[in-house]
């Protein structure tokens, strides 16, 4: 069977089990008890839906820290309403502090990818932290992650680790300069690499949540070298290295990008940027930040047999504490300091907490039918919601590959930023309130990709596609 991208054009081969059987997942009994709830304890949960306490409690943060968060798209600028805030986690779901539960596609926006709070994950991280929090020297649990993280990404020989993905991708940037000794990049509209000045140029994500081109306070020198294309469009990459040629380092990219809503690339375009780039002596950077480990164990490179020079990662492999990485080939990697001249650093890269999260969770990801089963039930559930949103008559398109999906309120097919633009945002932030209110628990932007765990059940998807084909009908 294969990846499904209804409204997209695009399909690619992904094995998929025949049997329901869900990977060994070791549920607590509250997430036993949760699943078992009658639907009449549910329904009367949504008849009482309140907010009340995270109203109160946002707008004391709002005195406290700009705009109430330490994350713009937290807000809830694009789809309005009030922010909800959240008390605890486990499993495939949350609670906010009113005491509403949620089933959760965010996953913290992706590490949670074997389900919040593991007990595996948390029992081996109160074991470590008897030895202590953090170093600022070696300790041998990087030995075993970077062990981990070399045999499961072709690209990668080498690696170092940082403390989030937009450090890796300041790193990876810097790192492809002094390789090359070239200085201008192409990066791809609605691909966000974090908010390092020279990447936010037509960034995507949280800059398009708040309807900004890009961000005040980045000086035009920061940007004078960064050239832009739009995604899945080899005709303008191949002008811009013509009109730049000897002068670019490297072409980074998100080979599914995540952070414009759900868009998979072409194969033809992924292709053409290998060859194009080996042929002018630039790098190609796949930004992994979102899909490694995710889509499959050896991250898109690997999905898509497309093998870049450098990569980013983060978010799962440092099983949902703060984390980075960028690796790639022996030579390249040499370049950084203290191996070469290229300095980064960090004091708490590479901390025992972070190795050890990330350790456990790769080990769960490595067991028999973990993506056959991500691919399983995300494949159910974006179907689902596709089927009841055209029964509702409205416009919709999306798709997904394993533990990643999305979907736009427009016809598509959606190939670019521009694309995704036509999205009816306005139809998005009544759909996605309306799923609040139903205990379904999305990312709050049109813009922006969701996320399964081995976490979710068959249950937690057929309770979302029956919330989504009840708000379908009112909008």
């Amino acid at each position: 069977m294969a990846a499904a991208f209804a409204g997209v054009g695009l399909s690619y081969p992904v094995k998929l089990s025949q049997t329901s059987n869900h990977p060994r997942r070791r549920r607590s009994p509250l997430i036993i008890r949760i699943n078992a709830l009658s639907s009449s304890v549910v329904e009367e949960s949504k008849k009482t839906y309140t907010l009340k306490k995270s109203e109160e409690a946002f707008n004391s943060a709002k005195e406290l820290m700009p705009g109430g968060v330490n994350s713009p798209v937290r807000a809830f600028k694009s789809v309005g309403g009030q922010p909800i805030v959240i008390d605890s986690v486990k499993g495939s779901r949350m609670w906010d502090i009113d005491g509403n539960e949620y089933i959760d596609y965010v996953g913290s926006w992706g590490p949670a990818i074997i389900g919040h709070a593991d007990d595996e994950v948390l029992a081996a991280l109160a074991e470590t932290m008897k030895k202590g929090t953090s170093f600022g020297a070696p300790c041998l649990l990087e030995n075993v992650l970077a062990e981990m993280v070399i045999s499961a990404v072709p690209s990668i020989e080498m690696v170092r680790f940082v403390n989030s993905g937009t450090e890796a991708c300041m790193g990876v940037l810097r790192l492809a300069r002094a390789f090359t000794g070239r200085e201008k990049i192409i990066k791809f509209e609605g691909c966000y690499h974090g908010h390092a000045d020279p990447f936010l140029v037509k960034a995507g994500s949280g800059v398009a949540t708040l309807g900004l081109p890009d961000s005040p306070g980045v000086p035009k020198a920061a940007t004078l070298e960064t050239l832009t294309s739009p995604y899945n469009s080899i005709s303008t990459v191949e002008n811009l290295f013509e009109s730049n040629k000897g002068e670019i380092a490297a072409v980074i990219l998100e080979p599914v990008v995540g952070n414009a809503g759900f868009i998979p690339p072409t194969l033809d375009f992924l292709h053409a940027l290998r060859k194009i780039t080996q042929d002018n002596g630039s790098l190609l950077i796949f930004d992994e930040v979102m899909t490694g480990f995710r889509i499959s164990y050896g991250g898109a490179q690997e999905y898509f047999g497309i093998t870049p020079d450098l990569t980013t990662l983060g978010k799962i492999i440092g099983g949902g504490l703060p984390v980075g990485a960028y690796g790639g080939r022996r030579e390249i990697m040499e370049m950084v300091a203290p191996a070469g001249p290229m300095y980064q650093a960090g004091t708490l890269s590479g901390n025992p907490l972070a190795m050890t999260a990330g350790i456990h969770t790769l080990k769960r990801l490595q067991e028999p039918g973990t993506y056959d089963y991500l691919n399983k039930i995300t494949g159910e559930l974006i179907q689902g919601i596709l089927d009841a949103g055209k029964k509702s008559g409205h416009a919709i398109s999306g798709g997904y590959i394993n533990g990643m999906f999305g979907f736009f309120f427009t016809e598509g097919p959606v190939y670019n930023f521009d694309d995704a633009k036509k999205s009816d945002t306005a139809k998005f932030a009544k759909f996605y309130r309306g799923m609040l209110e139903q205990g379904v628990y999305l990312a709050p932007s049109q813009f922006e990709a969701g996320f399964t765990s081995l976490a979710h059940s068959p249950e937690d998807i057929q309770q979302t596609i029956s919330a989504a084909e009840k708000v379908l009908q009112t909008l």
